[in-house]
């Protein structure tokens, strides 16, 4: 593992790994981002230790992760996390089984990436009422009244409502015996639905680095994680004064300037 802040970190909302993840490379890039792709976050995957893993040096390594942050698979960039009572900065390097585009990774930066569309499975309304009996067993549901009562918690959910609030909704206060735990969870879902809460915003400090010469910069200049020097790109002219307009600016600041000597004493004293 590497030190903290320095290892692989996944990006969020990959797709299902298969077979095929990386059929769009060259064999010896499509190898190495499967190796990485396979290790747990926070695995040391800098140069060094790759090309002690792996059949290829360093020269290699460096060059096929090039390839993976223009492919759109990796960035490199900080985080600003919390370590006790201080805020500091850690190094990422950020992994994408899926390849990403660089506005993708510009809103990843800012902290909200689009989600990818999730398989159809069972929702979280469904897991929650299925789970309720865990911590009331005398509310133990079966599968046929979670369904009917899926709506009413899916609600709750769209409210705002987190987990830990509708099971203390649920379950404070129960009855020495519950006849009939659907009717029972159904009442109090209807009767104690709280009002529409927006979400709170999340603040995200992150920057993404140029992965050629590690000068951090926005994410918009770092088209395929380089910045624009390294991409070869002109820099903008630095936008100059014609002389003749100098020499004006500089006649009126001279004119609006008066001698000592010309100032009467008595505003000296």
């Amino acid at each position: 593992m590497a030190n903290a802040g320095y290892g692989k970190r996944s990006a969020p909302d990959q797709r299902p790994r298969t077979g095929a993840d990386f059929t769009h490379l060259v064999p010896r890039d499509a190898a190495i981002a499967s190796y990485i792709d396979g290790l747990p976050d926070g695995a040391d995957i800098s140069v060094k230790t790759l090309a002690k893993a792996l059949p290829y040096g360093q020269c290699a390594v460096r060059t096929t992760l090039n390839r993976l942050q223009a492919a759109g698979h990796l960035r490199r960039g900080s985080d600003c996390v919390a370590n006790g009572e201080q805020l500091v900065w850690v190094t990422r390097t950020f992994f994408s089984r899926t390849a990403r585009d660089d506005a993708w990774w510009t809103a990843f930066a800012r902290g909200d990436a689009p989600r990818e569309p999730q398989r159809a499975t069972r929702s979280r309304a469904f897991i929650l009422l299925a789970a309720l009996g865990r911590t009331a067993p005398a509310l133990s549901l079966s599968q046929r009244e979670c369904v009917a009562l899926e709506p009413v918690m899916s609600e709750w959910l769209r409210r705002g409502a987190t987990p830990p609030e509708i099971l203390a909704a649920l379950t404070t206060g129960l009855p020495d015996r519950v006849h009939h735990p659907a009717a029972f969870v159904a009442t109090r879902l209807r009767t104690k639905l709280p009002p529409h809460r927006e979400p709170a915003p999340r603040a995200v400090l992150r920057t993404l680095e140029c992965g050629e010469c590690g000068v951090p910069g926005p994410p918009e200049a770092l088209l395929g994680g380089k910045c624009a020097p390294c991409r070869g790109a002109r820099p903008r002219p630095t936008p100059v004064l014609p002389a003749q307009q100098v020499q004006a600016h500089a006649r009126a600041v001279r004119a609006g300037l008066q001698p000592k000597s010309s100032v009467p004493r008595d505003t000296l004293r």
